[in-house]
């Protein structure tokens, strides 16, 4: 990008002044927390003084001349100390003693994070890539919202700033490619281009590749790669072989070069084949001084806050299409290793720390200070707060509608959840105060997953109205796209489906209203997503998801179908409720409780619906209805689990046949045949296995007495040493600490190999899920405790 009349005028030297002291604090910040504040354990705390340098610049640009109230930005993860000196400027961190508390238990996070840290952070960052595709699915969720002319919605920049070697992410191309992100406006990537991994130094082919590649896919592509400095060399007699000295070499010579003492630096600038080329290289930096060479060819556009301005305006002027912005700059840039090929985890000394402050100017005892208030700095300082305006609540208050207690599903006899899925989101369509809030999406799956009536109900979004071609007048779907459809549409992407479920989750933080996203994903492909999934958790995005279908159930898709990790993934994740209904009932009650929880944002969590496509007879949730009653129930359903049977003949030896989800009827069997046999049978319906966990651990140690009442109703007293056998569809330790609460002997069946194709009756003899294995291992589980007792006595 050639040079531009500056369109954005500003106190220049102001806006000098305020790059250099985000230079020094972020410098500082990170000197401090390794070489000044106690370190008891030894260990290096670290923090990127190199990749804050890199990007000091654009943060300037950014943040004092360009980002208004509404703007949405995601900062590069080793940027972080950058980031908050930048907050501290601004007034958004209250005083100097939290920038000494960087990776400190409850100080500043080592990456912008929306939940921990003290300023705020739109995006959390950590996990390389995130950081770009968050603000294009957050820019795609508010485009939803204006589209449907949502209360609160408005129009927002979108902005990310990533590192160059963040593009090496499977995740962002996976996003780009995505038909969902094209044509999203007011999107703006900025590259840090240092040329530098955490490792190496990146090939110079690789750059023009990514341009290419951004090209190609609809986006525009603009680029600041020279400082003024540079370009008015360029600019002198001979300038052009200059250029093409410095263009023509490699990405790793240029590191090396810039290193150098002027002199010796000239004198390798003229090792040309051409000696014409050498004596016009020669011409060009006649009048450069070798004491000022070194910084003039290391002035890249990414450090020259003009080309900075000018290019976000150009952004700016024309923002109907997605842009990438590539920012060349020097990582390190200012400090003594600027540009060295190791230096990304490199720690200046202190030595080195107080050389800066002394040729910087940062007089002793004011090395935290802000600008005086009345300084050109400081003014700059107040109107770029005043223009941000003040944070938004991290928790913002939001009125949540009526959720209905039921919307009267049909709930056939034989039914699977999987079903029963599609047959209440369908009825939900027709409760407009909830239905307005929701939104699902799911990864080209949408009719195997049961989400066919939804979408018949309320459409596909899409930007513009787009003709239907299909003219069959009986379909199974009617994919009628239009601004006000409900339903998102994406290829076979599970990383995108999570992330746009994590940013459709936070549409209330983002973007000014609350959705309620619904998702569906094949269980085991869930892993596939899992590092979205995690991103959105740690987040604190809310938001549903149902895993359909799930297990070696689904027998005949064979091993590469049938998921088997999932529940312990449900039972792991952090912010995340996890629920496998057996009954139809059951998911209808969990899942209006969990678009409640939606709308709590304090409070409320992400839930994971773990689902089948097996038929289950309803009579035995029927029954226990009957017998329990409908509040009590319910009640229990959510706590985490009931007793399903009605009560055996007391004096009869215990066991409890513990289950989730779709081996419910061969646990029914065993307890039916362990009965006859003159065994106390229960079976244990374990409608959310971690709900029971986080119960019992709230509740401490059985010695504390404070069991919870969802324990004491599911273990009474005479049961609580009664053997137990788990049950589940998955692998067989994520129900084996049940014996943990009371002590209780476990034998635990689950699937703790690969699957392969078949009938669901012979795989589940494999695994030993079948009803005369369950039965085999009650009688021993039975036998060893008789024993036991017998050998006490």
């Amino acid at each position: 990008m050639e040079t531009h009349p500056n369109p954005m005028p500003s106190d220049m030297a102001a806006l000098v002044e305020i790059e250099q002291r985000i230079l020094w604090l972020s410098t500082l910040i990170v000197h401090h927390a390794n070489h000044v504040r106690p370190n008891p354990d030894g260990v290096k705390v670290g923090g990127h003084q190199a990749s804050s340098a890199s990007v000091a610049s654009i943060l300037t640009a950014l943040y004092f001349g360009f980002l208004k109230a509404g703007d949405r930005i995601s900062i590069k993860p080793h940027a972080s100390p950058a980031f908050h000196a930048i907050q501290y400027l601004l007034g958004r961190l209250p005083d100097k003693e939290i920038l000494t508390q960087l990776r400190e238990f409850g100080g500043l996070q080592a990456y912008p994070s929306r939940t921990k840290d003290h300023d705020p952070v739109d995006f959390s960052t950590g996990s390389v890539g995130f950081g770009a595709v968050a603000p294009a699915f957050a820019a795609l969720t508010n485009d939803y919202l204006l589209s449907r002319r949502a209360p609160g919605a408005q129009p927002r920049r979108f902005i990310a700033l990533v590192g160059d070697a963040e593009l090496d992410e499977g995740n962002v191309w996976e996003a780009l490619l995505d038909e969902s992100l094209s044509g999203l406006s007011n999107v703006l990537w900025i590259v840090d281009l240092n040329r530098q991994s955490l490792d190496r130094v990146v090939p110079g082919i690789r750059v023009s590749r990514l341009r290419k590649l951004f090209s190609e896919i609809g986006w525009r592509v603009l680029e600041v790669k020279y400082g003024r400095r540079l370009q008015a060399a360029f600019a002198r007699p001979g300038g052009e072989a200059l250029r093409r000295r410095i263009d023509d070499m490699s990405n790793e010579q240029y590191q090396a070069l810039i290193r150098l003492p002027g002199a010796e630096l000239r004198e390798q600038l003229l090792q040309v084949e051409k000696k014409k080329d050498a004596q016009n290289i020669q011409k060009a930096l006649a009048e450069v001084s070798d004491a000022e060479l070194p910084s003039v060819i290391a002035d890249l556009g990414g450090h020259d806050l003009e080309e900075l301005q000018a290019a976000l305006h150009e952004f700016d002027q024309h923002p109907e299409r997605p842009t990438v912005l590539f920012a060349y700059t020097i990582k390190g840039w200012r400090l003594p290793f600027a540009g060295h090929p190791l230096n990304h985890a490199m720690l200046l000394s202190t030595e080195q720390v107080e050389a800066l402050q002394a040729q910087w100017g940062v007089p002793p005892g004011h090395e935290w200070d802000r600008f005086a208030p009345d300084s050109p700095a400081g003014r700059l300082c107040a109107a770029a707060a005043a223009r941000l305006g003040q944070p938004e609540p991290r928790v913002p208050s939001v009125s949540a509608p009526e959720i209905p207690a039921s919307v009267a599903a049909p709930f056939p006899a034989h039914t699977s959840t999987q079903d029963m899925f599609g047959r209440i989101l369908t009825r939900l369509a027709d409760h407009p105060a909830v239905r307005e809030h929701i939104v699902t999406t799911s990864p080209d799956v949408s009719i195997s997953t049961s989400l066919a009536g939804w979408i018949n109900k309320t459409g596909v979004y899409a930007p513009n109205e787009r003709v239907d071609y299909e003219t069959e007048t009986q379909r199974l779907m009617r994919w009628s796209q239009r601004p006000s459809g409900q339903h998102i549409e994406l290829g076979i992407s599970e990383m995108n489906l999570f992330s746009l479920l994590g940013m459709l989750g936070l549409s209330a933080e983002l973007c000014g209203q609350v959705l309620v996203p619904i998702g569906t994903v094949y269980d085991p492909f869930i892993c596939r997503g899992l590092d979205a999934l995690i991103y959105g958790l740690y987040s604190g995005s809310k938001f549903i998801f149902a895993g359909t279908p799930s297990g070696i159930t689904l027998s005949r898709e064979g091993g590469a179908h049938q998921s088997t990790v999932t529940p312990s993934l449900g039972a792991e994740l952090p912010q995340l409720q996890t629920y496998e209904p057996a009954y139809g009932q059951e998911l209808e009650w969990i899942l209006l409780d969990a678009i409640a929880g939606c709308f709590d944002r304090a409070q409320g969590l992400s839930t994971y619906l773990r689902l089948t496509t097996r038929p289950l007879d309803q009579a035995p949730f029927k029954a226990a209805l009957a017998r329990e009653g409908e509040a009590a129930l319910r009640a229990r359903v959510l706590a985490g689990g009931y007793r399903l049977l009605a009560e055996a003949p007391a004096g009869d030896p215990p066991v409890l046949l513990a289950a989730a989800g779709a081996v419910m009827p061969e646990a029914l069997a065993a307890a039916a045949y362990l009965r006859e046999e003159g065994v106390a049978a229960q079976v244990l319906n374990l409608t959310s296995p971690r709900r029971l966990f986080e119960t019992w651990r709230a509740a401490g140690s059985a010695s504390t007495n404070g069991d919870g009442a969802a324990l004491a109703a599911l273990l009474p007293p005479h049961e609580r040493r009664a053997p137990i056998v788990t049950i589940q569809d998955g692998a067989s330790h994520s129900l084996a600490w049940l014996g943990s609460i009371y002590g209780a002997p476990v034998t635990a069946l689950g699937v703790d190999a690969f699957g392969q194709a078949g009938s669901r009756a012979d795989l589940y003899q494999k695994f030993h899920l079948d009803t005369l294995s369950i039965v085999e291992a009650a009688f021993a589980a039975v036998d060893r405790a008789e024993a036991e007792v017998g050998g006490r006595r």
